[in-house]
């Protein structure tokens, strides 16, 4: 046993992993599973599923909730989610819950919510913009007023009536430039500062928000354009910080405005949460850095006292990681729980995890989430099981 085991260890699963498989429940309880983070919606992905008797790829080709579309909980709502036929049956979510739940495994709902490509082509208005006006279809503007009904909405119809330990909610925030597409051709374009100057969002309503606090938001967006051009003609380094392209006055808007957004997004999907189960658990996903963008955006200065957990992404295993660890837990105290969401997929070795999860214990993690149990080979399953052992 270690000498200093965690409070928690959450393994993820999507509803399809569980689903036809009769051996599933078998093999988390071998390795010692006793909560799942099951995602209730999701964006699109190509997963495989070694393990599973029945399939070894499952095509998500567009982001969808596993739950039935209930039309008098979506009843007038501009943006509608999508279901999908691939969960495994018409109810994926509560039916593979159900299944975890009569084993004896605790279930959290895996909730995304502003990541949706199909939504955002279906409604341009309502997604993030550059300051060169082109659109991120895939990152749904968080604080869009009909984002923000559709964030409550997916999030009540996500956990209604199933019996849940609590919530994971993962893209809480803005996504920006960065984006794990479909044939990816914008790695490295824009290095360094280009990925912040590049997922500072400038629709119409986030200029005239700049605006309210003081400053001129054409000039900002102007900065901004500059800022790249200099990057990507090798006048600006990578190095450079924000405060290189923009006035400390003018950065503070931005951050603020974004930080509103966030605000108000988290407060109405906790409220939706509260509405079903006022006893759930809340895990969000975030960064402690305040200008990141993603699927773990930055936590605001209000986000540690709404949630029981932050979980950060310590996929990689490197020193930069963990450091992420360490400023969380600086950023939130003691009082909440800080998470290391680690993978024993590739590129990360076998044989490097332990180590790399040790180092995330120290950093100041009490809590552990892993990926992934659907995806993993057996080898994987071993060493999520080897890590499971150490800190039970």
């Amino acid at each position: 046993m270690s000498q200093k085991p965690v409070d928690r260890i959450v393994a993820h699963a999507y509803p399809w992993d569980v689903l036809g498989d009769p051996h599933f429940v078998d093999r988390v309880r071998e390795i010692g599973v006793h909560e799942i983070a099951l995602a209730a919606s999701y964006h699109s992905t190509r997963a495989a599923t070694p393990l599973h008797p029945q399939h070894k790829v499952v095509d998500a080709h567009h982001a969808a909730l596993y739950r039935p579309l209930r039309p008098e909980a979506w009843d007038g709502q501009a943006v509608v989610a999508r279901t999908a036929a691939w969960g495994g049956s018409s109810d994926a979510f509560a039916d593979a819950a159900r299944v975890l739940v009569d084993a004896g495994i605790a279930v959290h709902a895996w909730i995304v919510l502003s990541h949706s490509t199909i939504l955002g082509h279906a409604h341009p208005g309502a997604t993030v913009v550059n300051c060169y006006g082109d659109r991120y279809p895939y990152a749904l503007a968080p604080g869009h007023p009909d984002i923000l009904a559709y964030a409550r909405t997916l999030t009540s119809e996500a956990i209604a009536g199933v019996e849940l330990a609590g919530v994971s909610i993962e893209a809480c925030g803005q996504l920006g430039f960065a984006h794990v597409g479909p044939h990816e051709k914008t790695d490295g374009a824009f290095p360094g500062i280009g990925d912040t100057l590049m997922s500072i969002s400038c629709t119409p309503r986030e200029l005239a928000a700049w605006g309210d606090d003081g400053v001129d938001a054409q000039k900002v967006v102007a900065k901004l354009r500059d800022g790249v051009d200099a990057l990507s003609g090798g006048t600006l380094s990578p190095g450079a910080s924000i405060l290189d392209v923009l006035s400390s006055d003018e950065a503070d808007a931005v951050l603020a405005v974004r930080h509103a957004d966030a605000d108000e997004l988290r407060r109405g999907v906790l409220a939706a949460v509260r509405e079903q189960s006022p006893d759930l658990r809340v895990t969000l996903h975030g960064h402690p850095d305040p200008w990141k963008t993603g699927p773990s955006p930055a936590l605001t200065s209000t986000a540690p006292a709404d949630v029981d957990a932050v979980l950060v992404s310590a996929w990689p295993g490197t020193a930069e990681t963990v450091s992420v660890v360490e400023r969380t837990r600086a950023l939130v105290g003691d009082g909440v729980a800080v998470g290391a969401y680690v993978s024993v997929l590739p590129p990360k070795k076998l044989d490097e995890i332990g180590a790399h999860v040790a180092a995330t214990v120290a950093a100041g993690a009490n809590e552990l989430h892993l990926y992934h149990l659907g995806l993993v080979n057996r080898p994987q399953l071993d060493a999520l099981g080897t890590v499971i052992a150490e800190y039970s």
